[in-house]
């Protein structure tokens, strides 16, 4: 079993920046690849971004990209959603995820746990 844990979410307003962070516990975490996930209101789960387990591969969603940065710290089990000129369409509830590999990494059922989500709200 594995629990994530995000924070970091807030209002901010266009242009500004967050940083989200996902705390795991329960599994080995160095090994694992994680994943970053969205959803706004009516809307599907759409995918953010990915890091391998040693931090040496990273993806991003198309409409992040250039924007955002995930990292991660295997030392403090924490993996990190960096986001920087954000739009009022970033706004949605944020979710890390445990890739278990049932999936390509940009699907959501490529994921067995997830966190609860962080809300991000970005003002005009």
């Amino acid at each position: 079993q594995v629990q994530l844990v995000e924070s970091g979410g807030g209002l901010v307003q266009a242009g500004g920046s967050l940083r989200l962070s996902c705390a795991a516990s329960g599994r080995t975490f160095s090994n694992n690849a994680m994943g970053w996930f969205r959803q706004a209101p009516g809307k599907e789960r759409e995918f953010v971004g990915f890091i391998s387990g040693s931090g040496g591969s990273v993806y991003y969603g198309d409409s992040v990209k250039g924007r955002f940065t995930i990292s991660r710290d295997n030392a403090k089990n924490t993996v990190y959603l960096q986001m920087n000129s954000l739009k009022p369409e970033d706004t949605a509830v944020y979710y890390c995820a445990w890739y278990s590999g049932t999936d390509d990494y940009n699907r959501p059922d490529g994921y067995r746990y997830w966190g609860q989500g962080t809300q991000v709200t970005v003002s005009s």
